[in-house]
């Protein structure tokens, strides 16, 4: 009896072992599994999490993070890299950029931080002059759009001083604003100042300037002969020696990039009268019973001489006259002359615009270095002792100049 309680009490004591002996084997795998672990930190979009994980490999871990690596993210460790416990990874999701450079656009998936990162990773060059939106300096985020207007030189012509102006595309007045170029109320410019600027298209200016030139001429003074029957015949004396006028021309001068394009006479100053010279031409003959004939010139001549023939009649007269020449061609010229003659159709005629009260229209005259001519015209400058010469062209009229010469009248 007393061995079958030893027996049942040693049956009853085994299950308890057993059960325990499984508890802490249990427990023992259970610690090994958790201490056999790797403990990693993952850092990712700016959260970051520590994990004990019995993974293989970096990209196992971010698998069991539900981290899907895309072909442009970037990862600090390769994913096939063994994990070791202590590990770090850094892991940053790519985005989608869109860059428009001059209307042209272009896709990127960058980690970088800011817009100029981009554009440095994927080599896109910029100056200081080109215009970029947002700057450079500003953050990326998902769907980003750049914009990149490239700038490019436009080149001015300003009254003949050429200067070349960065732009990144503008009309042509706010180019001109923008360098702070005005322009004058007479000035011209090649282009409307709606025209977009193009670097292949310069914008030429031409300064335009109206200034008044004020050129003192001397006028010629008359000469008067008068008959002196107390001087020997063929002698001649000065009575009075007669003295140049002073006339100030006021000229119009319109000037263009600083040259003078254009001239206009606009009036005409007398500041000094011009004084007669008058000379005393002996008639004295022996036994002349006749008096002395006095003769002067007409109102504004220069000179006048009386000669007469045998009958008493007179011949010719003759003047020392201020002249100038002028051509059909003329800005103004009609080329019909005040006698109607065309000029124009003419070109070679010879003839000369007088003063009627001096020179009758339609008189046959010589004239010194021009030769005989027709006095067939007038004109608004041409009075008294002033005659203005037909020619050819306006280079021959300027070449021709001012002088004073012989004049006589034929008939």
């Amino acid at each position: 009896m007393k061995l079958f309680s030893q027996l049942l009490s040693a049956f009853r004591t085994k299950p308890v072992i057993y059960a325990a002996s499984i508890a802490v084997l249990f427990l023992a795998g259970i610690f090994t599994f958790q201490v056999t672990k790797a403990q990693v930190t993952v850092s990712a979009d700016g959260e970051t999490t520590t994990v004990r994980t019995h993974a293989d490999t970096v990209g196992d871990v971010l698998e069991e993070l539900n981290i899907e690596l895309g072909e442009h993210d970037k990862i600090s460790h390769d994913p096939e890299e063994k994990l070791t416990s202590g590990m770090k990874i850094n892991y940053t999701k790519a985005i989608e950029v869109v860059v428009t450079t001059d209307g042209d656009d272009k896709t990127y998936y960058t980690t970088a931080d800011t817009v100029g990162e981009v554009l440095e990773e994927n080599n896109i060059d910029i100056s200081e002059h080109d215009q970029v939106a947002p700057a450079p300096s500003e953050s990326v985020s998902e769907g980003l759009q750049v914009n990149i207007d490239k700038a490019f030189q436009v080149t001015v012509n300003d009254g003949g001083e050429k200067e070349k102006y960065w732009t990144v595309g503008a009309t042509v007045e706010d180019l001109l604003k923008q360098e702070e170029i005005e322009l004058g109320k007479l000035d011209r410019i090649n282009l409307k100042m709606e025209d977009e600027v193009s670097k292949d298209a310069p914008i030429e200016i031409t300064r335009v300037e109206k200034v008044t030139d004020i050129v003192k001429e001397k006028t010629d003074y008359s000469v008067v002969t008068r008959q002196d029957d107390d001087l020997e015949k063929g002698k001649e004396e000065v009575v009075s020696p007669g003295e140049e006028g002073i006339v100030a021309k006021h000229f119009e001068v319109t000037l263009e990039n600083g040259e003078e394009v254009d001239r206009k006479l606009v009036k005409e100053e007398v500041e000094k009268e011009s004084e007669k010279r008058i000379v005393a031409v002996g008639t004295k003959v022996e036994r002349q019973e006749s008096k002395p004939v006095v003769t002067t010139t007409a109102a504004n001549s220069s000179a006048e001489t009386v000669s007469r023939g045998g009958d008493g009649k007179e011949s010719s007269k003759t003047y020392y006259m201020h002249t100038t020449a002028y051509s059909a061609s003329c800005s103004g010229c009609s080329g019909v002359t005040a006698t109607g003659i065309n000029l124009k159709d003419n070109p070679n005629a010879k003839v000369i615009a007088v003063d009627p009260n001096v020179i009758p229209l339609g008189s046959k005259v010589w004239v010194e270095g021009y030769g005989t001519a027709i006095a067939g015209d007038t004109g608004g400058n041409v009075s008294g002792n002033r005659i203005d010469v037909h020619v050819s062209s306006p280079s021959e009229a300027h070449r021709f100049g001012s002088k004073k010469v012989k004049v006589k009248v034929l008939d």
